[in-house]
């Protein structure tokens, strides 16, 4: 046990780094903050082509468009972030030379692992919620407030598996040098069929089977049951028990490649090399 806390007690100093780090590039907030903003304005423009009768329904409500779409961008963009942060933190320490040194101390591969994203994992959760509620009071989204808990809750549930996904990517970086397109390509196939921009009932029957088993896809369609439809509990709970054992597997993927790709530089002696 007391092992186990003084593991964790090195994990504010990661905060505290990435967070010097973030301040030190204020230009990036900003430049994101008004990427999205221009995605949304442009399908504020697009919901007035939508006809909402050919949108499903949320505990009864019809959404519109707007509100059916944000939700789902909001998400992506949230995991996109968070995948993106996991390969790219241990790239920078390749580049700067501190992974071997970071790996050389009395540190747990977990703690570093999770230490090298801690900072990310407790802003994007917040990001999100910041995002939606900046964008449903401009444009006069009719969120329900009941809701708010339900849907945090999903999303935190949902993370594990975009982190497990970013350990693939990270491991990929550890053995190429490179980011991973593959990974960089699942995630846009899992995007496609996450029902994000358009209904998953437009898709082929396939894809819907598909559908029922994409993380993304669960979360995005629980979030929206919970800020639209309102529907509490219940639905969110149901929804949990579906995603929690695939974001657990998808973590645990990752995990899994990432310690086989540092076991194998060390083996060959290249986890120096960048």
């Amino acid at each position: 046990m007391s092992a186990l806390v003084a593991e964790m007690a090195k994990l504010p100093a990661f905060v505290r780094r990435d967070w010097k780090i973030a301040l030190s590039y204020r230009a990036v907030f900003v430049g994101d903050i008004v990427g999205l903003a221009m995605q949304i304005l442009v399908f504020f423009f697009v919901a007035k082509l939508v006809d909402p009768g050919k949108l499903p329904t949320y505990g009864g409500t019809v959404p519109t468009y707007l509100a059916f779409v944000v939700i789902g961008l909001v998400i992506n963009l949230t995991a996109g972030v968070l995948l993106y942060q996991v390969s790219a933190a241990l790239r920078q320490e390749q580049l700067t030379g501190t992974f071997e040194a970071l790996l050389a101390t009395p540190t747990a591969g977990a703690t570093l692992q999770l230490g090298s994203i801690a900072y990310t994992l407790i802003f994007v959760p917040i990001r999100a919620a910041v995002l939606l509620t900046a964008i449903a009071i401009g444009f006069g989204l009719d969120l329900q407030l009941s809701g708010i808990l339900p849907a945090f809750v999903l999303l935190v549930a949902f993370l594990p598996f975009t982190w497990g996904l970013g350990l693939v990517a990270a491991a990929a970086v550890v053995t190429f040098r490179r980011g991973s397109n593959v990974t960089g390509v699942a995630v846009t196939l899992l995007g496609l069929i996450s029902g994000a921009v358009f209904p998953i009932a437009l898709l082929p029957g396939a894809l819907q089977t598909m559908a029922e088993w994409n993380p993304f896809a669960i979360a995005i369609d629980g979030i929206r049951e919970a800020l639209i439809g309102g529907t509490g509990w219940s639905a969110a709970g149901s929804d949990l028990l579906h995603l929690l054992p695939l974001s657990m597997a998808g973590l645990a993927l990752g995990v899994l490649c990432f310690r086989w790709a540092i076991a194998r530089e060390r083996r060959r002696g290249t986890l120096g090399q960048y």
